[in-house]
């Protein structure tokens, strides 16, 4: 679904633009050349894009066999305790403002078909809809590419120039602009205010990298 594969992208693109840019800012005071950082940035990227793609594989595959699970108890239970069962659907229909004298003809006819009876307790009764089969690695391609994306905003100034404190300012001044308009573009799938939730973004993504420059600094 759309809002599945926005919800990854956020997910792995957030991550992507704040922890690689947090430790390039960090290595920038204290290290030597711009390779440093460069390589250590890519070597986090690279770990970062497995471990988020992995975390976003094993969610997706807990949610298919979860509903896998549901799905059998809500078998086992209408072949076992069909009348409890059937009493459970009469009860969802009740609470539609549906009649007594209307109620139990719909009861019967979904009672009629166990495979049409099993998915009408799996959405009304447990609110679960069946995960696309695809989803875990959907999710994980998704997630990893856009934590690599996001990764290697702030690293380009650091590749493409080899004074460290010039690639610290371009950096800083990309991945600022580059948080905004992520947090902006990510309000218009939320309902937040886009002003507000850009700034945010902003903020959170300045504060782990001045907190990494700073430790840096006060170690090195």
């Amino acid at each position: 679904m759309a809002s599945d594969t926005v919800r990854d992208v956020v997910i792995g693109m957030s991550d992507g633009l704040t922890v690689p840019f947090a430790l390039a800012a960090g290595l920038s005071g204290i290290a030597q050349a711009t390779t440093i950082v460069v390589t250590a940035g890519l070597a986090v990227i690279v770990a970062g894009s497995i471990a988020m793609g992995l975390g976003g594989y094993l969610a997706a595959r807990t949610d298919y066999e979860h509903y896998d699970a549901e799905r059998l108890r809500e078998i086992e239970e209408t072949q076992t305790m069909p009348d409890a069962e059937a009493n459970e659907v009469a009860v969802i229909f009740r609470g539609y403002g549906l009649a007594e004298e209307q109620v139990g003809p719909v009861v019967d006819a979904i009672r009629a078909d166990q495979d049409r009876w099993v998915d009408f307790m799996m959405r009304f009764e447990l609110g679960l809809e069946a995960p696309d089969p695809a989803r875990a690695r959907q999710s994980a391609l998704t997630i990893a590419l856009s934590y690599i994306s996001g990764g290697m905003i702030p690293l380009f100034p650091y590749i493409l120039l080899k004074n460290l404190t010039t690639a610290l300012y371009l950096s800083v001044g990309v991945t600022l602009a580059a948080l905004f308009v992520f947090g902006f573009v990510k309000a218009r799938f939320t309902g937040v205010a886009p002003l507000r939730a850009g700034l945010q973004t902003v903020l959170t993504g300045g504060l782990a990298a001045a907190a990494a420059f700073a430790i840096a600094q006060l170690i090195g």
